[in-house]
């Protein structure tokens, strides 16, 4: 049995890494944007105007070293920012407001104190509304923003670029996300690398495919792909809004893209520290069950699948050498070490780049396998909190289940 496991494992990951939109490349950035080109680089019929939506909840220790990031843009086109203080107990739109005033905040910024949540909206995407509400009539393109990621100084310019050079209706990126306590360099590199994996960028990228992902660290939209598309009421329900605002864009005949940041240009980063188990755990038990729909046939199906894909090739290797070292081996024993040692040999050399992307050691992409066990865990609890009438949740705010991957109504 442990055998034929350890086959199909191999096989499954020979099909990923040759297939499946070549998802464990680190390749797909922005492209190429120099402020030095004396205009070469300015879109067809100039820069046109933005507004930055920021929605923030109790976010007083983040956004002083977020919000300058943004008011300090190096934009040659109309800039706004607006920030929606969806709430918050800790001041953090009295902190919005004086740092608005700091000097170097040469972006207008406008904080906005949300209105209460309508029935039928999610808190994150109901403050992305009333951003959208308060934006600009004149800004053609909106851009979402966590509140707890710091852009470059050309991050805007880039987006814009990007997109209107491409045709583009939705540009996201993922962030490159804080990667310094021991646990956050063992989780962070694998959560970014299973997202690639659940939405392959190159498939994502392609208008025929039906895949659609995004990243809700930075999604610049055009605002009349949006309207097109039913506006954000179109996901009001859902809790992982990006990819369902991705989901919607798409299916409406929108052209989207997504890929990774890169640090050392666009420089769009996670400063949010998570140093310990604990904190990783939250952010990704919150929505882990969700993704899968609250689904329990989903959920044995995912767990059965991880555990086939990354559990089984070190488990094969290991007692298959094991009973070849005890003189106990036979062909199942022989099949088991060389189909585990392929099948573990593939997964690791898929991870290097990410793992190096992270700027570590590539031989601690061998560890893929453990960290797959403990992401298992965390889905498992996702569901049991969910069994016990726990919902997701966004800063303090637990909500009932809802389809949060898929757009309601659909």
């Amino acid at each position: 049995m442990l055998a034929a496991c350890a086959v199909c494992s191999l096989i499954v990951w020979l099909v990923l890494a040759g297939g499946h939109g070549m998802f464990w490349r680190t390749d797909t950035r922005l492209d190429p944007y120099s402020p030095q080109a004396d205009g070469a680089a300015e879109p067809n019929g100039g820069w046109p105007a933005v507004t930055v939506i920021i929605p923030a909840r109790n976010e007083a220790d983040i956004i002083p070293y977020t919000l300058p990031s943004l008011l300090s843009q190096n934009y040659p086109g109309p800039l706004q920012v607006v920030l929606v203080d969806d709430a918050s107990e800790d001041g953090t739109g009295e902190i919005a407001r004086t740092l608005g005033r700091s000097a170097g905040a040469h972006v207008p910024l406008r904080v906005l104190t949300g209105g209460g949540r309508p029935a039928g909206w999610v808190g994150k995407v109901w403050a992305m509304e009333q951003g959208v509400r308060a934006s600009s009539p004149e800004s053609e393109w909106l851009l979402f923003t966590d509140a707890d990621i710091a852009h470059g100084p050309e991050s805007v310019a880039r987006l814009v670029h990007h997109a209107t050079t491409r045709g583009l209706d939705l540009t996201s990126l993922m962030a490159f996300l804080r990667a310094r306590s021991r646990w956050e360099r063992l989780l962070i590199p694998a959560f970014v690398y299973f997202f690639a994996q659940l939405y392959p960028f190159r498939r994502t990228n392609r208008p025929a495919t039906r895949t659609a992902g995004a990243a809700g660290h930075a999604i610049l939209l055009r605002r009349g792909a949006l309207e097109h598309a039913g506006g954000l009421a179109s996901i009001a329900r859902a809790v992982i809004d990006d990819c369902s605002l991705a989901r919607t864009i798409k299916r409406s005949g929108g052209r989207i893209w997504v890929g990774l940041a890169d640090p050392a240009t666009d420089g769009v980063r996670g400063v949010r520290p998570c140093p310990q188990l604990a904190d990783l755990w939250s952010m990704v038990a919150r929505s882990a069950y969700t993704q899968l729909r609250h689904s329990p046939v989903l959920l044995i199906g995912s767990v059965a699948g991880l555990a086939l894909t990354y559990v089984a090739p070190p488990l094969a290797a290991v007692v298959g050498l094991a009973g070849l070292a005890a003189g106990a081996g036979g062909t199942a024993a022989i099949v088991s070490a060389a189909a585990g040692l392929g099948a573990w040999a593939v997964m690791t050399a898929t991870y290097i780049p990410m793992i190096r992307y992270y700027l570590q050691s590539a031989r601690n992409a061998v560890l893929l396998p453990v960290v797959a066990i403990l992401y298992v865990l965390m889905t498992l609890d996702s569901a049991r909190a969910h069994w016990r009438g726990r919902g997701a949740a966004w800063k303090g705010r637990t909500y009932p289940a809802v389809n949060g991957n898929r757009v309601p109504g659909t």
